[in-house]
């Protein structure tokens, strides 16, 4: 996802050291996610980092500047790595019509869902939900908030209500967490307690999509008449 002027012979040594520098970060970050996700928040010590990462065990503060700084940076790259904000603006990108984008989206979401593998990012968001650490709140501000927003936006249009209404707020809710739960569950769960439904992805995600939409329309036919006679009142 997503400078000051130097004089040239500073600039040299930095330019040839910056690429190493952000690649020792990245790849602190990814392995961190990895031990996150394997042994969650409060079981993970920067030692054991950088011990798997190669690194001195100073690389983590220096790079991050603290475990729960580096943890932050997980959590945000785990929920990229569930969807971006670009890739869902790219998603709606040349859709007319709120309806037709929402469409998309959640299709979208579906299809990672049913259809590719989980990276680290699903596993260390779901040992979050289940056990909140003291950077949830970032991760809501930094990476969800701003999702929210493009999404309450084109609820609101589909159901023409004020985004604030709480019938667009359960809209969002009802489309975005079964997707989440989706993503976030074994793919071996619904395979063994429902193989009939998970047999044909495309089918599940196609089901899934039509029965999302019927239901945000029956939501806006519910709370449009109420919401015009408390405005006209």
């Amino acid at each position: 996802m997503p400078r000051a002027a130097l004089s040239p012979r500073p600039a040299v040594g930095r330019s040839t050291s910056r690429p190493d520098g952000e690649a020792t970060r990245a790849h602190l970050l990814d392995t961190a996610g990895q031990v996150f996700a394997e042994r969650g928040f409060a079981g993970t010590t920067s030692k054991e980092i950088c011990a798997r990462a190669g690194t001195p065990l100073a690389s983590v503060n220096y790079h991050f500047g603290s475990r729960d700084a580096l943890y932050e940076a997980v959590l945000i790259e785990a929920h990229r790595q569930v969807i971006g904000l670009d890739e869902l603006v790219a998603v709606t990108r040349g859709i007319d019509g709120p309806q037709h984008q929402l469409r998309a989206i959640v299709g979208h979401l579906v299809a990672l869902a049913t259809h590719r593998d989980t990276p680290w990012g699903f596993r260390v968001l779901l040992r979050e939900v289940l056990s909140p650490s003291p950077a949830l709140p970032a991760l809501v501000e930094k990476a969800v908030r701003p999702k929210a927003r493009l999404l309450l936006s084109l609820m609101a249009d589909l159901l023409d209500l004020p985004p604030e209404h709480a019938a667009v707020q359960r809209g969002v809710m009802f489309t975005v967490l079964p997707c989440i739960a989706m993503m976030i569950a074994p793919k071996e769960m619904p395979a063994r307690l429902l193989p009939g439904a998970a047999k044909d992805a495309d089918a599940l995600g196609a089901d899934f999509v039509d029965f999302i939409m019927a239901g945000l329309q029956a939501l806006g036919q519910a709370h449009r008449p109420r919401a015009r006679r408390r405005a006209a009142g």
